[in-house]
């Protein structure tokens, strides 16, 4: 269409037999728009140099629905195993980078895609309107749907078959990388047992189940064990599961800090244990049948935000601080959050000692450790 070509004013839109670029041009002559500038890309088309040009956008989008399957491909059968999380060169090092790759280069296809049809196919048109206000009429309504449908026409996709099948392609991958990650977690389960017949992610390495049925010790990262003198009053350390690769990626999840209270602080943690019945004394008599051990308590270290190592104790003010996004636990409280986006306190867990006077965990967590998710207990 040329900025010459009219149509004469009181057309009648309701005729059926009008076109799209009669209508379109009936909608700018009533609007006041000026068409200034309208230049084809190809004025003959089917040249050399236009199906050259539909060659480069079709692979573009053919490249991109490509990469789109092969996302939902390695999505559900990359070698992907929640239970192991090996160290070192294996092809589970490999999943999450080719997920990322694979998606990132089918967004990429239809990025460039749209752009080089865009720039190097559709006409090139400058057009300049006034500004109108109030609502639109119902004849402007059918004026929107002609334009549209005119602009249907400019793009040229029925007379591009290339282009056409290549979008398909990548409309039916990116469609099935979109229901891909949803289903997917429909079809496998990410709370099935592992060998010990626990769920892991309501289960830490303080289950006694990884010990053969025996409570678990806290030791260092060198599998030392820890006694309750052995951390200073008023300091903290981190403790680990003391069970093979209790230490390791395998745990992950199972970090604590065994903090050591002053005395007055203990007493106010001992009074607020009842707030929540895991860590409530289960004799009034026997400072020691709740949560802690004597001034001792264990919390952990995965911040109930995002997962990040909440590890800054303030001694003073008897705060945890995650350095992440700030958040802030109050220890003496339970480790309530009292700053930052975390909701939930940090979960608590019971200790005593062996008869070797070595810390160790009575039970597992009574709650889910780290951020929250659809499925977590509501204990």
């Amino acid at each position: 269409m040329s900025a010459e070509e009219t149509t004469p004013s009181g057309v009648d839109l309701s005729d059926p037999k009008l076109t799209n670029e009669q209508i379109l041009t009936e909608g700018l002559r009533r609007d006041d728009i000026e068409i200034v500038h309208y230049e084809p890309q190809f004025p003959v088309p089917g040249t050399k140099a236009e199906r050259r040009l539909e060659r480069v956008v079709a692979f573009l989008f053919l490249l991109a629905g490509l990469a789109a399957l092969g996302f939902v491909a390695v999505y559900i059968w990359g070698p992907w195993n929640p239970d192991e999380y090996p160290l070192g060169a294996s092809d589970y090092n490999y999943y999450t980078p080719a997920l990322g790759a694979l998606l990132g280069l089918a967004l990429t296809g239809v990025g460039l895609g749209v752009l080089t049809y865009g720039k190097k196919l559709l006409p090139h048109e400058i057009a300049i309107q006034q500004r109108h206000d109030g609502p639109s009429s119902d004849e402007d309504r059918t004026i929107a749907v002609g334009t549209l449908g005119f602009i249907g026409n400019e793009l040229g996709i029925q007379r591009r078959p290339l282009i056409k099948g290549a979008l398909a392609v990548t409309g039916a991958g990116l469609g099935a990388a979109a229901l891909a990650v949803p289903l997917g977690m429909l079809i496998k389960d990410p709370h099935k047992k592992n060998e010990h017949g626990l769920d892991p992610y309501t289960s830490t390495g303080f289950n006694p189940k990884y010990n053969d049925g025996n409570l678990v010790r806290l030791v260092r990262e060198d599998y030392t064990p820890i006694r309750p003198e052995d951390v200073s009053i008023g300091g903290q350390i981190t403790a680990f599961p003391g069970i093979p690769h209790g230490t390791s990626n395998q745990f992950a999840d199972s970090p604590v800090l065994v903090i050591h209270l002053r005395e007055d602080d203990a007493a106010e943690l001992r009074g607020h244990l009842a707030d929540y019945s895991a860590n409530a004394l289960a004799s009034a008599d026997d400072p020691n049948s709740g949560g802690m051990w004597e001034n001792i308590v264990v919390y952990s270290k995965i911040c109930t935000h995002a997962g990040c190592p909440a590890s800054l104790y303030e001694q003073q003010t008897n705060k945890l601080l995650c350095p992440c996004h700030q958040s802030q636990f109050l220890i003496t409280e339970n480790a309530r959050p009292v700053f930052g986006p975390a909701t939930r306190r940090l979960p608590m867990l019971p200790v005593t000692v062996d008869e070797e006077g070595f810390l160790v965990a009575k039970r597992d967590f009574a709650v889910s450790v780290g951020p929250g998710y659809w499925e977590r207990p509501n204990q």
